[in-house]
C-alpha cells in the first residue's frame, strides 16, 4: 500500500501530461512501474517533485486515515462515468463512502446567491430526489449547493465535488457541513490533500459533477455561471438537463431560463425529475426508496401552521420576493398591519427580508449539519 501510494502521488504532483500518467498506468497497470518508466524517460520530473515534499507527505499521512481512499486510472474501481468526461484525472481522492460513486445520481446546482424561495426549492428538490433514492452531488458552494447537500441528508446521501484538496472545505464556513457530508455521504476530488482552491479549479470541479449523475438540475443560475457550464458539460454527455424557471424579475433566473430556450427540460416539482431520469434509462434503472432520517415528504412540503392574518400574508408572498405595498394590494391590510405581521413572521423565520423584498424562507427546517 505504502510504495503504491507513494507512487500515485508521485504520478499526480509531477509535472507529467495527464495523459501520459493514463498511458502508463494502461500500459505497465501498476503505480510503482509506470513512476519508474515516466521519471526514466523525463529526468526533469522527480527534480520538480522535490518543492512538493510537504504535499508528498501530507498526502501519504491523509492516506493513513480511516474513511480516506485513492482510486488510480487502471484500477477496477475507478468510476467508469469520470472515464468519458473531458481530460479525466489519473487520481481521484475520496472521502467517506466511496461506493456511492457508482450509486444512481443527479446533480443538484445553482447560484452562490440565491433568493429564499431558490433555497427552499432546492433544499426540497434534493430531499425528494435523495429521498427517491438517489445520491444527489453537488459542489459544497454556498446557495444553492450548500441547501441541496443539506436537504439530501435529511432523507438520502450526498456527494460533494470539490475545487481543493481532500482535506480541506471551501469556502470557509462550510467546515461543518463538509464534516456532515462525509459522514454521512463522500466527497470527491482529483486535488491531492494540501491543495487550496484555486479559479481554473473550479470548471475542471464541475465536469466531476456532471460526469457522475445520471442527470443535471439547475435551481436558479445567472447567464454566466458555473453551474450553466455543469449543464453543458453534462449535455456535451449525453446527460438529462433540467431547470427550474424563475421570477422574470430575478437577475439569477436568466440562466436557467436560457438553459430551457437550448432544450433543457422545464421542472417544476421533484417528482418530474425522476420520472425524466427513469425514462433516460442509462442502465440506472429505477433507484429504490432510501431510509429517511428526517421528516416525511408530505410534511416536508406541508405549509407552516400560521394564524389567519399570517396565514394570509403567507399565500399573498407567493414565492417571488414582494414589497409591502404590493403585499397590501394582494391582502387588503394596512401597510401597519403588514409590517407588524412580517416582524413576527421574520423572527419565527418564516420569511427574510432581503433588500426591502420578503421572500418565504426555509429557515425553520430541521439543519443537517451535525446529524
Amino acid at each position: 500500500m505504502n510504495d503504491h501510494a507513494l507512487a500515485c502521488l508521485k504520478l499526480r504532483l509531477c509535472d507529467a501530461r495527464s495523459t501520459a500518467v493514463r498511458e502508463a498506468l494502461d500500459h505497465y497497470g501498476n503505480a510503482p512501474e509506470a513512476w519508474q518508466a515516466l521519471r526514466q524517460r523525463e529526468r526533469s520530473l522527480e527534480h520538480g517533485l522535490k518543492a512538493k515534499q510537504p504535499l508528498l507527505e501530507r498526502g501519504l499521512a491523509w492516506l493513513q486515515e480511516p474513511g480516506n481512499h485513492l482510486l488510480a486510472w487502471h484500477e477496477t474501481d475507478y468510476p467508469p462515468a469520470l472515464r468519458h468526461v473531458a481530460a479525466p484525472p489519473p487520481f481521484l481522492f475520496v472521502r467517506g463512502r466511496r461506493e456511492l460513486l457508482w450509486h444512481p445520481q443527479v446533480a443538484v446546482v445553482g447560484t452562490r446567491k440565491p433568493s429564499a424561495a431558490g433555497l427552499e426549492c432546492a433544499h426540497r428538490f434534493a430531499r425528494h430526489l435523495a429521498g427517491a433514492g438517489y445520491t444527489v452531488t453537488s459542489g459544497l458552494a454556498s446557495g444553492i449547493d450548500a441547501a441541496a447537500h443539506e436537504g439530501a441528508m435529511l432523507a438520502g446521501t450526498t456527494l460533494a465535488a470539490l475545487a481543493t484538496g481532500p482535506d480541506l472545505a471551501f469556502p470557509r464556513g462550510h467546515e461543518e457541513l463538509y464534516e456532515a457530508i462525509c459522514r454521512h455521504g463522500a466527497a470527491i476530488t482529483e486535488h491531492p490533500p494540501g491543495v487550496p482552491a484555486l479559479r481554473s479549479h473550479f470548471p475542471a470541479r464541475n465536469r466531476l459533477i456532471a460526469g457522475l449523475s445520471a442527470g443535471t438540475l439547475v435551481i436558479e443560475a445567472a447567464i454566466r455561471s458555473g453551474a450553466l457550464i455543469t449543464a453543458r458539460l453534462a449535455a456535451e454527455l449525453g446527460k438529462e438537463v433540467m431547470a427550474v424557471p424563475g421570477s422574470i424579475h430575478n437577475p439569477v433566473a436568466y440562466g436557467c431560463h436560457q438553459l430551457i430556450r437550448e432544450g433543457a427540460f422545464l421542472v417544476e416539482q421533484p417528482e418530474e425529475v425522476t420520472h425524466i431520469l427513469a425514462a433516460a434509462g442509462g442502465g440506472l434503472g429505477a433507484p429504490a426508496p432510501a431510509q429517511s432520517r428526517g421528516r416525511g415528504a408530505s410534511e416536508a412540503t406541508a405549509e407552516p401552521a400560521l394564524n389567519g392574518e399570517q396565514r394570509q400574508v403567507w399565500q399573498a408572498l407567493g414565492h417571488d420576493g414582494v414589497a409591502i405595498d404590493t403585499l397590501c394590494l394582494r391582502t387588503g391590510l394596512t401597510a401597519g398591519d403588514i409590517s407588524s405581521i412580517l416582524m413576527g413572521m421574520e423572527i419565527s423565520g418564516w420569511v427574510e427580508n432581503q433588500c426591502g423584498r420578503y421572500h418565504r424562507s426555509i429557515r425553520n427546517a430541521p439543519p443537517a449539519r451535525g446529524q
